[in-house]
């Protein structure tokens, strides 16, 4: 998706190569439905639903979202993050809406990541693989599967692919039809996202311009050598006349949890040249803390399917566990093929990680490893909102960057819940978010985001860091 980079000429992928995939309809792979015996959580009650079967008909029938080739290319980018010659950055929605598919609010997520981007280049001085959380993070697991209020118990929600987030009885029944449009939005979005990442929107010279809006806030000013620096490589560039295609477009790929099984497998095609099985939902998915069971039926769907997969390790993640991951989902070690997800808690992360890493140095695999600061830091406010502490989060990185300078690993990225919006949901960074700021512009319906600001000056800090890695 976007832009082949530059040692891959662009012809050798088409966005619509003919022949990739074999089957329009949901694909049919020794063992792919072994899923369907095993115990499986997080999973709305609708296959009784008198309108299942039609929409999961619909979507077995639909064209894929994406392609076995853009998959592939980005297994082979990840592949370079694991060797420490590239650095990923995934960002975006905690839950997607259906509200919030138009133009504005794509641009300013993409134009967000995109600023955040440039600045992760030039720290680790390596390409930067972009990966949003954007058309397909409609589900979210919860703690319950009911909510109770002033005594009425209803469904939890559980994402707009599922369920409204109004508390009333025909807004939690859970219908399937929802998925049907989650699709729809996600072709959307993924039409838009490819428009701007292959337009000038991504030209790295426009995004530095607007990085420089950034830095005209005092409240940023420490950041200004490092802004300067990079205005610095970028003019210089222009003033060589450099004019290649890495300069005007960009890859952008898309990922989201694959927690709904009915969703993924219906949106499970067979590429052709390969007679192999992947979701094309998305080109990344990942398993989350709360289905990662070695026995249970997200791992092992995943386990079958070639797309890269990513997994969510929480403080409870032993080292045992890392290693029977590995066995079971990249059983050939293939370069690129696995993620290990870290979201352990700011004062957490230095006493848990450790002996996962060394485990995996140890047994010569080689995963990426990246850090999720955003969920094991989630608190609630005096005034009842759902936060997080930027202070909290940036010490949840610094400790994710510790842990693998003394193990001699590569600490290989950043996972973030973030919007391009002026949202206040997280607490404190340098244009301080407070608590009386939540009532006027706290938008998220599940958990809380770093906002436009805050993205960006994570990016600024993740920066330092990275320089001192290398």
């Amino acid at each position: 998706m976007g832009v082949t980079a530059a040692e891959e000429p662009r012809a050798e992928t088409p966005l619509t190569a003919p022949g990739e995939i074999v089957h329009t309809g949901a694909a049919e792979y020794p063992g792919l439905d072994s899923w369907r015996d095993l115990p499986l959580k997080q999973q709305p009650h609708w296959q009784d639903h008198p309108d299942f079967d039609s929409a999961y008909a619909e979507l077995s029938a639909n064209p894929p979202l994406v392609f076995a080739g853009e998959v592939d290319k980005l297994k082979r980018r990840l592949a370079k993050v694991a060797q420490g010659e590239a650095f990923l950055l995934q960002g975006g929605d905690c839950a997607e809406t259906f509200s919030d598919i138009t133009a504005e609010k794509i641009s300013a997520k993409v134009k967000t990541l995109l600023q955040m981007a440039v600045v992760l280049t030039y720290g680790a001085a390596l390409p930067v693989v972009k990966m949003g959380r954007m058309a397909g993070q409609y589900a979210k697991p919860r703690s319950s599967d009911a909510e109770t209020r002033d005594g009425v118990t209803l469904p939890s929600f559980r994402g707009e692919i599922v369920n409204g987030f109004e508390f009333t009885e025909e807004s939690r029944l859970p219908d399937p039809k929802r998925m049907v449009e989650a699709y729809h939005k996600s072709a959307s979005t993924l039409n838009l996202i490819r428009a701007f990442t292959e337009g000038g929107f991504a030209d790295l010279r426009a995004v530095q311009q607007w990085n420089k809006g950034f830095m005209e806030n005092p409240a940023h000013a420490k950041y200004e050598r490092i802004a300067g620096e990079i205005d610095r490589a970028v003019r210089f560039m222009s003033a060589c006349g450099v004019e290649f295609e890495g300069l005007r477009r960009t890859e952008f790929y898309s990922a989201h949890e694959a927690l709904l099984l009915d969703y993924e497998r219906a949106l499970t095609r067979i590429d052709s040249r390969t007679g192999m099985p992947y979701v094309t939902s998305g080109h990344f998915v990942w398993i989350g803390e709360r289905t990662r069971d070695l026995d249970g039926a997200h791992v092992d769907y995943l386990s079958r399917v070639r797309n890269p997969l990513g997994v969510k390790l929480g403080p409870s993640t032993t080292a045992q566990d890392a290693l029977d991951y590995i066995e079971k989902l990249d059983p050939q070690r293939e370069p690129g093929r696995l993620t290990f997800i870290t979201r352990m808690g700011a004062a957490q992360i230095r006493e848990k990680l450790p002996a996962l890493v060394e485990a995996v140095r140890d047994s010569g695999a080689k995963v990426v490893w990246v850090t999720d600061p955003m969920h094991g830091n989630t608190i609630t406010a005096k005034n009842g909102y759902k936060t997080r502490r930027f202070d909290d989060v940036m010490d949840e990185v610094r400790g994710f960057f510790e842990v693998h300078q003394a193990a001699g690993t590569y600490p290989g990225g950043l996972h973030v819940e973030m919007t391009g919006d002026d949202v206040a949901e997280c607490l404190g960074g340098s244009d301080v978010i407070d608590e009386s700021a939540f009532d006027a512009r706290y938008e998220s319906l599940v958990d809380p985001r770093l906002n436009h600001k805050q993205s960006l000056e994570m990016a600024f800090l993740v920066a330092e860091a990275l320089t001192q890695v290398k």
